[in-house]
């Protein structure tokens, strides 16, 4: 891994693992999987539990999804590196924060790491899991925001975590892209590299995923879409149907109901398509960087990404569960907050003027579209 500016060293790389599950026979390897590589399936896993070491193997694998991202938009910028900051919460856990500043692409980024533990499970739990009520619990992710300087370039979101809660665990997460200038062939690039990862595992899985996130990172309040999407899923402990939200009419739901109860996938089913989105990210994002960090822009348009950026604080300060969960279990604030641009602007009464990139992107960009498929479809 790259040398990275360590602003604090509270807490060891490697966090003591609560529980009081028996210690697994097994030995793990040093190497953590790499985000290209899926670690191997534990051959001892039942189907309706996680095996004995599930928290240290996810553990390990969001830590060195942490690191490859890092590494790689580190080469990407060229003349920034990242800020580390690791910290430790008192009531159970802690994380690596890192956040890259003044780039000559990204103009800020965090990546965060974060394994926290308690017995008091957080409201936002407790409504959609109930019967997680009375045990404590594990967490462990890794989230990711891009603000890159460039109007050009999309701002980018991915998030991957896993809890635990007595019997109860599930695996969430995905990856959104939200653009300021209308590209078709970055829109279709990202959600084709998350397709082909969901097709590996499962046939429905974008379908329905892709739906959700759509349904997700909507605004109520301005009645529109944050970007073009992506994947976005939750509550997936291998039972039942796909679709977990709230919203039993949209379009993810009545989708995920055609298809019905899936067949019952393992622990180790799960965490292996975790990985395998993990490893999509990069082949995703990166190509669209290299394309568009030369391009030349005006004030213009550095006016319309500001004031885009507003929807970006809206979304995460009233929507965002990751936000609403990391506030109410006392989360570190600087990490949780990271996700919001370093400069936004806001308009009143706003609307962009006709025939132009930016009507185009309201037009077509911020309403859901099968993208996956946009060749095929706008031919």
């Amino acid at each position: 891994m790259k040398v990275f500016n360590n602003q604090a060293t509270t807490t060891t790389d490697s966090l003591p693992t609560p529980g009081s599950r028996e210690p697994s026979n097994e030995t793990t390897s040093d190497s953590s999987p790499t985000s290209g590589a899926r670690e191997s399936v534990n051959k001892t896993t039942t189907d309706s539990l996680p095996p004995s070491d599930s928290r240290e193997r996810v553990k390990k694998f969001m830590q060195q999804l942490q690191d490859n991202i890092c590494d790689r938009l580190v080469d990407l910028d060229g003349t920034s590196t990242f800020r580390e900051d690791k910290w430790e919460r008192e009531e159970g856990g802690g994380g690596r924060s890192r956040v890259i500043r003044e780039g000559a692409v990204f103009e800020q980024g965090g990546v965060n790491f974060s394994e926290v533990w308690g017995k008091n499970l957080p409201p936002s739990i407790l409504k959609q899991r109930p019967e997680a009520a009375g045990h404590g619990f594990f967490a462990t992710g890794t989230s990711m925001v891009l603000h890159p300087r460039n109007p050009y370039i999309p701002t980018v979101h991915l998030n991957y975590r896993y809890f635990e809660a007595g019997p109860v665990w599930w695996f969430g997460g995905g990856a959104d892209l939200t653009p300021y200038y209308p590209f078709a062939e970055d829109a279709v690039n990202f959600h084709s590299k998350f397709k082909e990862a969901c097709d590996a595992h499962h046939p429905e899985y974008y379908p329905v995923f892709k739906r959700w996130c759509d349904e997700y990172f909507y605004l109520k309040h301005r009645q529109e879409m944050r970007g073009v999407g992506g994947l976005f899923f939750d509550y997936q402990d291998g039972t039942g149907k796909l679709y977990r939200g709230p919203h039993q009419d949209g379009p993810a739901a009545v989708y995920s109901e055609k298809v019905g109860d899936v067949e019952s996938r393992s622990w180790e089913e799960l965490f292996a398509f975790i990985q395998d989105c993990g490893a999509a990210f990069i082949p995703a994002y990166e190509p669209i960087v290299k394309r568009r960090r030369d391009m030349k822009y005006e004030d213009r348009e550095r006016q319309f990404q500001l004031y885009r950026r507003g929807r970006y604080v809206e979304f995460n300060l009233v929507y965002d569960r990751g936000t609403i969960f990391g506030l109410q279990t006392n989360g570190r604030t600087e990490s949780i907050l990271m996700s919001l641009p370093p400069l936004v602007r806001w308009e009143y009464a706003y609307h962009p003027e006709p025939n132009t990139p930016e009507a185009e992107l309201y037009e077509t960009f911020l309403k859901p579209q099968d993208w996956a498929n946009w060749n095929t479809v706008t031919s």
